[in-house]
């Protein structure tokens, strides 16, 4: 299957997000995006196998924590291959964010 895509929404938070980490550690953020290429992958080959939250986002939307990370992937788990709609920090207001979801 091939790997989960981007969004233009969660391809600006990937850059927001490797911006802010870099300005601590180089290290950490090719860690971080080793991983979510590694997730991308993941997420292609088995959709069903982030969170459904129904609190914060009606199916097909599904989250998936990024370990070693305090950030949340946030997905259509529905499309093919699934799309990432967001990537957010699990301290944001999600519920607020994530009211702006486009219908899946």
């Amino acid at each position: 299957m091939p790997p989960a895509t981007l969004s233009a929404s969660a391809r600006r938070d990937v850059a927001d997000i490797a911006a802010w980490i870099e300005k601590d550690s180089r290290k950490a953020t090719l860690a971080f995006q080793t991983l979510l290429r590694t997730l991308l992958v993941q997420l292609g080959d088995y959709p069903e196998t982030g969170l459904a939250r129904p609190e914060l986002a009606a199916e097909p939307y599904r989250f998936r924590v990024m370990q070693g990370f305090p950030y949340v992937i946030v997905y259509n788990s529905r499309r093919q291959p699934p799309v990432v709609t967001r990537i957010l920090h699990g301290s944001q207001n999600l519920p607020e964010i994530l009211s702006t979801l486009p219908p899946a």
